[in-house]
């Protein structure tokens, strides 16, 4: 084995144990935190109207943190390539910080648990660190497609997407995503800096392409390993995918919910699946169980891959 492949290799083992062992980094230490300060300090500066100004704002904004943030990363890794053991640590950490697939899970069991223990209060206020939507008005059945359908996208935006460019622009690479995706997250949304983030949103939703394309058929295979309906799967991906606001979202969501024959809605925006089983905790597990086994094999395949660069350039 090539001596950069095997340091590749070591980097994901020990992110991946990161991930497990020590889950999210407090936010002193994590460097999403980081990018997310920087965000909000530069949205001081934003114009607070005018199209034109704040489309050329929100550009600038993407291009600077996403800059920064490979290039900071990039720069200490060079720094740590003195020392093998430390450019190992080093790179654990940033690829590490890229991605979160226990938290994933742990934000679930947060909302499921008090579900089960009939707190639905509780499990409204645990499903605000999954996503986005407001819970206050949601009922159980609700909660849990919530759930299921931040676990589908989750899987994407959290695990696939990071890794897959981890694995073609190196660990700088999963750093610039994890930047478009925090900017995504914090400024691309509708409102009075609406067209500010126009660009960050844009450059979230052609990030995703193929990440997005990449987990629906990672969670096929995966139904295909546990004896799932993979027709069924197939069907609803090719007849609901479109159906979400973001071009990506729409096509983990609906494999997962065609695997577990349930119905997945968010309400006046979109349906996805057919309700041929009640949404249950059990469902929920059943998704979790789907995911995992998907992101296992996102890893084979990202070692299969870092060997194969690394036979070819050797070649």
């Amino acid at each position: 084995m090539h001596g950069d492949a095997a340091s590749a290799l070591l980097v994901l083992a020990a992110a991946l144990g990161f991930d497990w062992w020590l889950g999210e980094y407090p936010p002193l230490l994590h460097p999403v935190v980081w990018i997310g300060k920087a965000i909000a300090a530069a949205m001081r500066l934003a114009p607070p109207q005018g199209r034109w100004q704040q489309l050329l704002f929100g550009a600038l904004l993407a291009l600077g943190i996403c800059t920064l943030s490979a290039g900071i990363t990039f720069l200490i890794l060079r720094w740590a390539a003195e020392w093998p053991i430390v450019e190992i640590i080093v790179g654990a950490f940033f690829l590490k910080a890229s991605f979160a697939l226990r938290e994933l899970k742990r934000a679930a069991d947060r909302v499921v648990r008090p579900l089960q223990g009939g707190d639905l209060a509780q499990a409204r206020e645990a499903l605000r660190s999954l996503c986005s939507r407001d819970p206050s008005c949601l009922d159980e059945t609700a909660l849990l497609a919530a759930v299921i359908e931040s676990l589908a996208e989750n899987l994407c935006d959290s695990f696939i997407a990071p890794l897959c460019y981890w694995t073609v622009f190196g660990i700088a690479g999963a750093s610039g995503y994890r930047a478009v995706n925090t900017l995504d997250a914090m400024i691309g949304y509708r409102g009075p800096f609406e067209f500010l983030g126009k660009v960050p949103a844009r450059l979230d939703d052609g990030a995703n392409w193929l990440p997005a394309r990449l987990t629906a058929g990672l969670l096929l295979l995966a139904g295909c390993l546990t004896g799932g309906n993979v027709v069924a799967a197939w069907r609803i991906l090719r007849r609901d995918a479109a159906k979400t606001p973001s071009p990506n979202g729409g096509r983990p969501m609906a494999v997962l919910a065609g695997l577990l024959g349930v119905e997945l809605e968010k309400k006046d925006v979109y349906v996805l699946g057919d309700p041929q089983y009640p949404l249950t905790p059990q469902k929920v597990r059943q998704a979790w169980l789907l995911v995992s086994i998907a992101a296992m094999v996102m890893v084979v395949l990202c070692i299969l891959a870092t060997l194969v660069f690394a036979a070819t350039r050797g070649g």
